[in-house]
């Protein structure tokens, strides 16, 4: 910002002293400093800040700064706590703080700043759901341009500036400081300091002080204090009073999570739409909602079949899903005969669970025929065109790609000849308007343009109803898709992404993706993932970070892996093979390579051994076995079983052959790098595999240690500082709110840098995060978390409750707190205790998937449990489907549940629309009373 700049050396005329004073308790080694937008404060090089020193001021560590600067300055400015050698360990959350001189400042004049440390808990309600959504309270309000006093300065005046953030004003409030100097209006409301709003939430207002002594209590929590000691030589002139936000109680708020495709209404064809959104969002506002949560809406066009029904392997992180198309919004004159045409597919497609390729297909063939007909008018409109020069980057690749996947009849983009590696120029032919394929193009743009519109349209609805809708950010990209075509440098290809066994999946699971090149990613500050965030910004104003361990660490599996049992974390320090050596272990191809004895092969196959050693396995010493060379990864073993002339010798006992070889191949106790053969990995869970069990006593007590330090130990350190590195340019990149989904192996650094980062955790009942619980408890979650009883990659509530007795009485006894026999059924009496208590908890969102509010009422049990499963994590090829049986209109005219729903909401104290503020007098008046300690 321009400035007339800051003096050094001597003082210059008109030159001022800041002093900066700000509580705070550090660790051993840490100090503060001060770092901003201007040359005194380092011009944002933090090794070039101001460092404050510590003072000790009753029970507090006050931290103290001071440097003179000219008397018109203006700064922007932030606290950060570093070591000794000013790297920076943590900095304050929130927007950086403007500051700007009280007016009437003079040469020599000291400036005492008091400000308050801003906690990334409390910084979340400058982001755009809370601002811009829920609270919304200064819309229309004038900013004010400057805060100045209404009388002339006595000599013996203390000038205290007030500056109080209030993000969670409803509409229509001021603020008001009252305390017991005449100034302040003796605590009579009318007569208070009235602060003047100054933008960013910042409210502001300036009052000349004396000596007066006072004693008041404040909002919530302890008391604020002015201390002006008016006898003191030393006492700055004035005082500007920056101590933390308007102290509330916590606010708390509650959510629906469904994803569209799950949603039925009157319109859809086959599938929920966007548009069916603004409905969603009238039954969230009626049941006492402020957020609606969805999966992720990319298109994941990759294989054309029902394959594409997973949400999380998107062809395109910038291109909307066709699927979710409305297609009888594309115009307003469409013909008679594809108006019947939609009524026909609107029947057809109204089955009890999503038919993927029938929906896509159907959408795609009505949407060409309107297309066709409008397409010069719609190409040439003033707001098509904007659309496609601001989305042009993304949305040119992803139409020719869409059209080569479909002329080459696979997204596989390396069996695309000279297409398939990506340039500027070779896209630029693709997509001119001279080639016979060009309206093939444009009815891509079309199709995106209209995607965009439709969910505008609702994202726009949800704010007017003070909804915030969330959004789903995957932690992958299919291999096959626009992006790894476009920037393939961004991703490991010869790798796939997945996770270590857990909560899900005994062998760990294999997603696929190719994991991310970090270093690459770097070079242009994270680029990609910006620009992510900023078209999700477009609809969005919160969401859910898919896999946030993912940032931390991802689990690494080879290409050739189908499971995700045998992989490593990326990034991780390995064992080295000096390390291994000096603990005594030595014989590396033993405890890497698969161990196979002819003992192990007869437990596992009994007399069928000999033709899978035949067809599968080299004996290459006296009844020890190895790999043949076609057969020696996952994905071979896959493709011979299948493919392999003898084949017939073991119909109908293809699965238990492939598991039983499975098991051979991972039967390993260290992983050896493929790049680097001095270097391995622990084998998860390696206590399992007969390899660990056969060594000796001394190697597997050296092993059982390595393996908890490498898991449990040494990254820790290394995953923080991954995370600090990224995380913060995700954040940074938009103002949404920011949930992350923790669940599973969770390393020790993960919550405290997610409580430094101001991100929301998960917690889900049935997944504790608490060691030897089996059941969480959801009254001592934290604030900083959205609690469920159930999510998309678990059974519903009532399935869970109905699958297992054991666990079902378990749970009846320690958490109902009951020793009688728990009802077989969920009944709606249940799923009100457990909801309600998912409502109570301090959690600052209570966010419950549909099914599970649908089971308070006995009408919309009569569905069987497990058909309500969105997702089923131990299937890689699960086919997602659910759609609610009933419509949403029918659930708006269903006045009951909304109620019940609703008084959930509302005993529990969390936030609803329409609520107003509690305690707020006629004129909704906020009231920040302030103690003023006058010493003479």
């Amino acid at each position: 910002m321009a400035n007339s700049g800051p003096t050094s050396g001597k003082k210059s005329l008109n030159s001022v002293t800041l002093l900066f004073k700000l509580p705070y308790y550090t660790q051993w080694g840490q100090s503060l400093l001060i770092a901003g937008s201007e040359p005194a404060l380092g011009s944002w090089n933090v090794k070039q800040g101001v460092s404050l020193s510590p003072v000790h001021q009753d029970s507090e560590l006050i931290w103290c700064g001071s440097v003179s600067v000219v008397a018109g300055f203006t700064c922007e400015y932030k606290y950060y706590v570093v070591d000794d050698s000013k790297n920076v360990l943590r900095w304050e959350a929130g927007e950086k703080r403007k500051l700007v001189l009280p007016e009437g400042v003079k040469e020599g004049d000291v400036i005492e700043i008091r400000d308050w440390w801003q906690d990334a808990s409390e910084a979340l309600f400058f982001r755009s759901a809370f601002k811009n959504v829920i609270f919304n309270a200064t819309e229309g309000v004038k900013e004010s341009q400057s805060v100045s006093l209404n009388k002339s300065l006595d000599p013996e005046d203390i000038v205290v500036q007030f500056v109080i953030s209030c993000p969670r004003l409803v509409s229509g409030s001021t603020v008001v400081v009252t305390g017991s100097n005449p100034q302040l209006g003796r605590w009579q409301t009318q007569d208070g300091l009235k602060l003047s709003y100054v933008g960013d939430s910042l409210w502001k207002a300036s009052c000349a002080l004396r000596n007066q002594a006072g004693n008041s209590s404040l909002e919530l929590g302890p008391n604020r204090e002015v201390n002006v000691d008016l006898s003191s030589p030393k006492q700055s002139r004035y005082i500007v009073l920056s101590d933390g936000a308007l102290r509330d109680a916590p606010w708390r708020g509650a959510g629906v999570a469904v994803p569209i495709f799950s949603i039925r209404s009157d319109e859809d064809l086959g599938v929920g739409e966007f548009l069916d959104l603004k409905l969603l969002v009238d039954w969230a506002v009626n049941s006492g909602f402020h957020l609606v949560q969805l999966l992720p809406i990319n298109d994941t066009s990759v294989h054309g079949m029902w394959w594409d029904s997973y949400p999380y392997s998107s062809l395109s992180v910038f291109a909307l899903h066709p699927l979710y198309l409305r297609v009888q919004a594309l115009s307003d004159a469409i013909p008679a005969d594809v108006k019947e045409e939609i009524q026909q597919a609107k029947k057809q497609l109204d089955k009890k669970d999503v038919d993927y390729e029938a929906a896509l297909s159907t959408k795609l063939s009505i949407a060409r025929k309107i297309f066709n007909l409008e397409k010069d008018k719609v190409l040439n409109s003033s707001s098509f065109k904007q659309f496609l020069s601001e989305n042009e980057e993304w949305l040119k690749p992803y139409a020719a790609f869409c059209f080569l996947r479909d002329f080459f009849e696979t997204s596989d983009h390396s069996q695309w000849g000279r297409f398939s590696q990506f340039s500027k120029e070779k896209l630029d032919k693709l997509i001119s308007e001279g080639t016979l394929h060009h309206d093939v193009i444009c009815f891509h743009y079309y199709v995106q343009y209209h995607l965009y519109i439709q969910l505008s349209e609702a994202a726009t609805y949800a704010r007017k109803k003070k909804v915030i809708l969330k959004g789903d950010l995957p932690i992958g990209v299919d291999r096959n898709s626009v992006d790894t075509w476009v920037y393939p440098t961004l991703f490991r290809m010869n790798t796939a992404t997945g996770a270590p066994p857990d909560y899900f999946d005994k062998n760990g699971q294999n997603w696929g993706f190719p994991t991310y090149n970090w270093e690459e990613m770097s070079k242009d500050n994270y680029g990609w993932w910006r620009g992510r965030l900023t078209q999700m910004a477009k609809y969005f104003t919160a969401y859910r970070i898919d896999h946030i361990l993912g940032f931390f660490r991802i689990w690494e599996l080879p290409d050739h892996a189908a499971t995700g049992l045998v992989g490593k974390f990326r990034p991780s320090i390995p064992l080295s093979q000096e390390e291994l050596l000096s603990e005594g272990l030595w014989d590396f191809n033993r405890m890497s390579q698969p161990y196979i004895r002819q003992e192990i092969l007869e437990e596992k196959f009994g007399s069928f051994w000999t033709v899978i050693a035949a067809n599968f396995l080299n004996e290459y010493q006296k009844q020890c076995y190895e790999f043949k060379e076609d057969c020696n990864t996952e994905k071979k073993i896959i493709a011979k079983i299948k493919t392999s002339a003898e084949n017939s010798l073991w119909l109908e006992k293809e699965d238990s052959i492939r598991r039983g070889l499975f098991d051979l191949l991972q039967n390993i106790v260290l992983i050896r790098d493929p790049e680097d053969s001095t270097k391995f990995y622990p084998r998860f869970n390696l206590e399992d595999a007969s390899s660990f069990r056969d060594l000796d006593e001394h190697s597997k007590n050296v092993l059982r240690r390595l393996y908890y330090d490498y898991y449990f130990a040494r990254q820790e350190n290394l995953w923080r500082q991954n995370a600090l590195k990224t995380l913060p340019v995700l954040l940074n990149s938009s103002d949404m709110l920011a949930c992350g989904e923790d669940l599973g192996l969770i390393p020790a650094c993960v919550h405290p840098v997610m409580q430094e980062l101001g991100l929301i955790g998960l917690r889900i009942q049935r997944m504790p995060s608490e060691p030897n619980l089996e059941f969480g408890i959801p009254s001592q979650y934290s604030y900083m978390t959205v609690c469920a009883p159930s999510c998309h990659d678990c059974s519903t509530l009532r399935a869970w409750w109905e699958e297992d007795e054991g666990r079902r009485s378990r749970f009846y006894k320690t958490v109902v707190g009951s020793d009688e026999e728990p009802p077989s059924r969920c009944t709606p009496e249940v799923v009100h205790f457990i909801v309600q208590q998912h409502f109570d908890a301090p959690s600052m969102w209570a966010i419950f998937p549909l099914q599970d509010l649908l089971a308070l009422k006995d009408k919309y049990t009569t569905r069987p449990a497990p058909e309500e499963t969105i997702n089923d994590p131990t299937n890689p090829k699960h086919y997602w489907r659910f759609r609610v049986h009933v419509t949403l209109e029918s659930l708006l005219d269903d006045k009951d549940i909304q109620a019940t729903i609703k008084d959930l909401v509302t005993s529990s104290g969390r936030s609803f629309p329409g609520k107003k503020v509690e305690g707020a007098d006629e004129s909704r008046e906020k009231l920040s009373k302030v103690q003023l300690n006058g010493k003479a």
